[in-house]
């Protein structure tokens, strides 16, 4: 007999991982189980995809709470995924549908790629008509079958190709990327040494966006990718290309193929033909690497932990919010904001860049693409070479462009500039880099034999990619220092327009130049802020370039100390985060490694928060009874409290444990600042540097009388939800400024501070005593 159903509107929720495993979907299965247990519903693995389904048994099984413990950092998926032949065929779903009454499930998240997720809307649509027929059959009776009538299914996008329409992210993809990255740049120091060709074949074999995204992140000087083929004599494009750079000074050469590469006829465009082209025609030494699984496996970066926890918490939301009239929803991101899309009409937009590819129609299948991929490819083409002449502006349109960094290193600072050159030289410009902030400006603008401003050419420029830190240097001076020295370097080296890559500082430093308009002329000229900093708390954006680097860096030492933590069993580590008086540093980080609990300077630290916490370690400690995973962290942002530092936290936790467990305190420090910038950071950096100079280049002609009267003159780049935006400073500094906290005034991060305690079990402030912290 089936149970019967949960009261309200609590339901039975099924999760599974189908199709190809990839990053992430442990955080998926984690978020899922813990979310649907916290909303007083039921949660079910189910094993080995598909099969699991059909098979039923104990491939269909209750999860509990601690089930789950350490799958974040788990590589693949601990649950299991598997091809089902069974399941595409009716009788096989008929025995899905069976056992899935039978274990009183009415609800599904399936985690997996376009394939997986059309079977599942296949299996809703009927479900109605399983019921029936196995009622008919007398596999079941009516009464059992009628609390099940409907079944609610939701999506999650598991797929390291990102391939899915109506998403700009699918879980695992940015860690597969990750992967080609650090190949790319370990093979980029042999190109290097031995002034090789390397052609290196990632997957993807309908869509391109890893070998795109890949050639942006790396330099790469020629990408293939299967919805924009090259053109129809594409070896001599290459070949051109690629001589060019060569004829510049440039040591290497890579060239990246997608696996379902292929030129306008369809023919395929292998590895080993390139290798024979530039072989043959250029006499490079030329080598291939096929980076084959290695792109699929080990852990999750930070992002698509991040993204799979936050999709899973979705998917159980959308599961309670549906009726049986709610079209199966897919859980997608659009920017930095998770949103509900039409299951079935993402599937049939992915399928139709297919069949776009098939009808050689390659307008239409990059359209069907989301538009941030075409706006990436546009950047790759016009940064990765700059002898366009199709692109180049009338001489009146051009430009004396500088570029300056501002604040502490953030990675992808270099990426940024290297964008910014780039797009600058292929328009006409003059990228002019001002070394070592407004200090060096005004101190060393005429050192001998180099000064601090130096115009700037590709070849400078081109291998800063990958680089982390500052190449033109960073400082945390302000103009104010010596606004009257910076207002005469600017017209003594005839700086046209700014732009700025740094954090708060950097912030800062645009509204001092802004409110010293009227006094100085040479600062009424358009200025672009790119923010940049790793603890993203620039007003005008939701990310910051360098956060997503800090954010890798410390997932990646959370794990090593938690393991530690684990091996002891009994042990609490306390860690201590930078990111400044904003906590989104700590909170991202939280709900990436399942801290079980993060202190923030937003919301502080007082005795009752600690009593509580230290109380709820005690419990847990005493529930984990030998299990492994059982090590805790916990997270305190530098900022939090003044009174209750890292140490002094570890040490009362210490004190209270009174022998039954142990507790140290960690600080990375600068670690945080990471070494090689992470691919995000990279890719955001190119596409939103270009939207600056691009920007930067709508008030070319125009005088510093009607420069200064339009408050866009001065702006700040920034994601917002689901869009790119350019927001004034004058507003922006007005609006949405904590000057005093140096933070946005609303920080659309704090929202995922409840996540982050829910998903821990941390208890609630009400449902403690006051006094001891103990559960009412």
């Amino acid at each position: 007999m089936p149970p019967p159903p949960l009261p309200g509107k609590k339901r039975r929720i099924g999760v599974m991982t189908s199709g190809g495993d990839a990053p992430g979907m442990n955080g998926a299965v984690r978020a899922v189980v813990r979310m649907s247990i916290a909303k007083g519903c039921e949660a079910y693995g189910i094993y080995e995809g598909y099969e699991g389904l059909v098979q039923g048994g104990k491939l269909i099984r209750q999860m509990k709470w601690e089930d789950v413990r350490g799958y974040l950092s788990e590589g693949g998926t601990l649950i299991g995924t598997a091809r089902c032949k069974a399941f595409m065929e009716r009788p096989g779903r008929l025995k899905a549908a069976r056992n899935m009454v039978m274990a009183g499930i009415d609800a599904l998240v399936i985690c997996g790629g376009d394939g997986s997720l059309t079977g599942a809307d296949t299996f809703r649509k009927e479900w109605q008509g399983l019921l029936k027929e196995l009622v008919d059959n007398k596999e079941l009776t009516s009464g059992q079958i009628a609390p099940f009538r409907h079944l609610n299914i939701v999506g999650l996008v598991g797929s390291i190709d990102n391939d899915m329409s109506s998403t700009d992210a699918t879980i695992g993809c940015y860690s597969s990327l990750g992967r080609i990255c650090e190949a790319v740049d370990y093979i980029d120091a042999t190109a290097f040494s031995h002034q090789r060709a390397f052609v290196i074949e990632v997957m993807g074999r309908h869509c391109g966006w890893l070998a795109l995204m890949a050639g942006v992140s790396t330099g790469a000087d020629f990408v293939f990718i299967p919805e924009k083929p090259p053109s129809e004599n594409w070896e001599e494009e290459m070949c051109g290309v690629i001589s060019r750079h060569r004829e510049m000074g440039k040591r290497k050469t890579i060239v990246i193929v997608a696996e379902g590469a292929h030129d306008l006829s369809l023919n395929k465009v292998t590895p080993t033909k390139v290798k024979d082209l530039l072989s043959n025609k250029l006499h490079l030494d030329t080598r291939i690497t096929t980076l084959g699984h290695v792109q699929r496996g080990g852990g999750a970066c930070a992002y698509d932990r991040m993204l799979s926890t936050l999709q899973g918490v979705e998917a159980v939301e959308a599961v309670l919010d549906a009726t049986p009239e709610t079209p199966t929803p897919v859980i997608c991101v659009i920017e930095n904001k998770i949103v509900r899309q039409p299951l079935i009409k993402a599937v049939e937009d992915t399928h139709a860049v297919a069949k776009a590819i098939e009808a050689k129609d390659f307008d239409r299948a990059m359209k069907l693409r989301d538009a941030e991929f075409a706006e990436y490819r546009n950047a790759y083409m016009t940064t990765t070479a700059t002898d366009q002449p199709e692109m180049r502006l009338p001489a009146d349109k051009h430009m004396r462009i500088g570029i300056i960094h501002v604040g502490a290193p953030a990675g992808g600072m270099n990426s940024a500039t290297r964008a910014a050159v780039a797009y600058c030289l292929t328009r006409g410009h003059t990228p002019v880099a001002l070394h070592n902030g407004f200090p060096g400006l005004c101190r060393h603008h005429g050192d001998q034999p180099i000064g601090s401003v130096r115009e700037m050419n590709w070849l400078d420029v081109e291998g800063w990619v990958s680089k982390g830190g500052s190449e033109i240097g960073t400082n945390r001076g302000l103009p104010s220092e010596d606004l009257p020295k910076t207002a005469w370097c600017f017209e003594k080296y005839k700086i046209d327009a700014l732009f700025i890559i740094g954090g708060f500082e950097a912030f800062t430093a645009v509204s001092e130049l802004r409110k010293a308009r009227p006094e100085y002329p040479a600062f009424r000229i358009p200025v672009a802020l790119l923010p940049a900093t790793i603890s993203n708390n620039v007003p005008g954006t939701e990310y910051s370039v360098g956060s997503d680097t800090c954010l890798n860096a410390l997932v990646s030492y959370c794990d090593a100390i938690k393991q530690s933590a684990s091996a002891s069993r009994r042990r609490v580590f306390v860690v201590e985060t930078q990111g400044g008086k904003s906590g989104y540093i700590a909170t991202i980080a939280g709900l990436s490694i399942g801290a079980l609990a993060v202190y923030t300077p937003e919301e502080g630290i007082n005795i009752k928060m600690l009593a509580r916490d230290i109380e709820h370690l005690r419990v847990s400690f005493a529930k984990d009874q030998g299990q492994s995973r059982a090590g805790k962290l916990i997270l305190r942002n530098e900022h939090a409290s003044d009174t209750y530092t890292t140490e002094v936290i570890a040490n009362m936790i210490r004190e209270e444990a009174k022998g039954r467990f142990e507790s140290r305190f960690a600080i990375p420090g600068h670690v945080q600042q990471g070494g090689t910038p992470s691919p995000m950071d990279r890719v955001r950096a190119v596409r939103l540097a270009v939207k600056c100079i691009t920007f930067l280049e709508e008030f070319a002609g125009k005088s510093k009388d009607e420069i200064m009267a339009d408050p866009m003159s001065m702006s700040v780049i920034g994601i917002k939800g689901a869009s790119v935006v350019f927001g004034s400073m004058e507003k922006v500094e007005k609006e949405e400024t904590d000057w005093k906290d140096r933070r946005p005034k609303n920080e659309s991060w704090l929202q995922l501070k409840t996540i982050v305690d829910t998903l821990s079990g941390r208890p609630k402030p009400d449902d403690c005593c006051e006094n001891c912290g103990k559960s009412k």
